[in-house]
């Protein structure tokens, strides 16, 4: 008798198992990008990072928004680590690795210039949502907006009084059914006339978020900027709507 090469047809209603009982399917892989802080070697996304650059003599200088050409170096780590590192020569020696050069100009206010240059990429990203129409001023706005479930964050200027920040926390609370939970909003470390002069308007005390992805924008600079202050996790700044 002649064996058939042919496959054998499949039963009716018969379901074939892509994998065997005993095999785990893997998990899809992370394909979000990683770079390795050059001080404590710990891998993380870009964001969440600051990009040093070199100039063409050496000059060593924070490059935030990561535009700048050439080899970068990436530093995680917060102000008082990078400024315990600067002094001991940990830095320059990272440094010189991530470059592959001992010819560095690096400046003794390093850490000063990095946290000026997160500060200022921060309110430009402010600036930028406030010309894009993705945020409010005025607290009559935002508490309308609070109430109506339309706000994704909440921010308050330095020296906002305590009593105005407490009635639109109130309020955001209120309108989306959370009462009884810490949910205030976030205190960022400008004062109004600073917050004033980013968005080109009038006596910014505190600014409503009203857009999902712009508060995850800004919630990512924000992030990266106190963290390298070493102020910890941004919290009750921004709180994803659940569809």
């Amino acid at each position: 008798m002649k064996t058939s090469l042919l496959p054998r047809p499949k039963k009716p209603g018969r379901t074939q198992m892509r994998n065997p009982p005993n095999e785990t399917r893997s998990k899809p892989l992370d394909r979000t990008p990683h770079r390795k802080c050059i001080l404590t070697g710990e891998s993380l996304p870009p964001e969440q990072l600051v990009r040093l650059a070199m100039g063409p003599e050496g000059q060593i200088a924070p490059d935030v928004r990561a535009k700048a050409p050439g080899r970068g170096a990436w530093i995680g780590a917060d102000r008082a680590a990078l400024e315990a590192a600067l002094v001991k020569g940990q830095l320059k020696g990272a440094l010189s690795r991530a470059f592959k050069t001992g010819q560095l100009d690096i400046p003794t206010n390093l850490a000063d210039l990095i946290e000026n240059a997160l500060e200022r990429a921060t309110l430009d990203r402010l600036g930028l949502e406030a010309r894009g129409g993705t945020l409010l001023t005025g607290s009559e706005k935002i508490e309308t907006a609070a109430r109506r479930d339309e706000l994704f964050m909440l921010l308050h200027a330095s020296d906002a009084g305590q009593d105005g920040s407490s009635k639109l926390g109130q309020a955001w609370r209120v309108g989306s059914d959370r009462e009884g939970q810490d949910l205030r909003g976030m205190t960022l470390p400008v004062d109004r006339q600073g917050l004033s002069v980013a968005l080109g308007r009038q006596n910014v005390v505190h600014i409503g978020i009203i857009d999902r992805r712009a508060a995850e924008r800004i919630s990512h600079m924000l992030a990266r900027w106190l963290r390298f202050m070493g102020s910890g996790e941004m919290r009750d700044g921004a709180e994803e709507k659940v569809a």
